[in-house]
């Protein structure tokens, strides 16, 4: 299957937020409808800190997948963390997921990103089967810490 990948846009804030609010109750994410919107509204804005893209068709997307933007020494320049990607359930499987991870960094290379990171659960042996087909791999004594402030 071939996934068509559009960048968001303000005109998609709903359609994304229906699949944000559905990937967070299937993690068990707590959030709100209002940080939510607070933390897509302004990737579609244009903010330069990331993007959001959706996956299939803009009208009625299947997915979606959110870049965030940071500066790393040691990769030489930009970088970006994949902070949140979600595929509708009745539809994974078929290749969407892994086109969207190969297509994307690729793409965003070619116009200065240096590393593409991501956070996986490493007793999830199907998302590091995904992630490991494309092409991303565990960091040898290496993990994501976070504080919330």
């Amino acid at each position: 299957m071939s996934a068509v990948i559009t960048l968001g846009g303000r005109d998609h804030l709903e359609k994304l937020l229906a699949l944000v609010t559905s990937f967070h109750a299937e993690e068990g994410i707590s959030s709100t409808d209002e940080s939510r919107r607070a933390g897509i509204t302004p990737l579609l804005e244009g903010i330069p800190h990331g993007c959001a893209y959706l996956i299939g068709p803009p009208r009625a997307p299947i997915g979606y997948i959110v870049i965030t933007f940071g500066w790393s020494v040691e990769f030489g320049g930009l970088d970006g963390i994949i902070d949140e990607l979600y595929i509708r359930p009745g539809v994974r499987g078929r290749g969407i997921a892994s086109e969207a991870l190969i297509a994307l960094p690729r793409a965003l290379a070619g116009a200065g990103l240096r590393a593409m990171h991501l956070e996986v659960d490493k007793t999830n042996a199907q998302a590091l089967k995904l992630y490991r087909r494309a092409g991303f791999a565990l960091r040898e004594n290496y993990a994501f810490m976070s504080k919330r402030l």
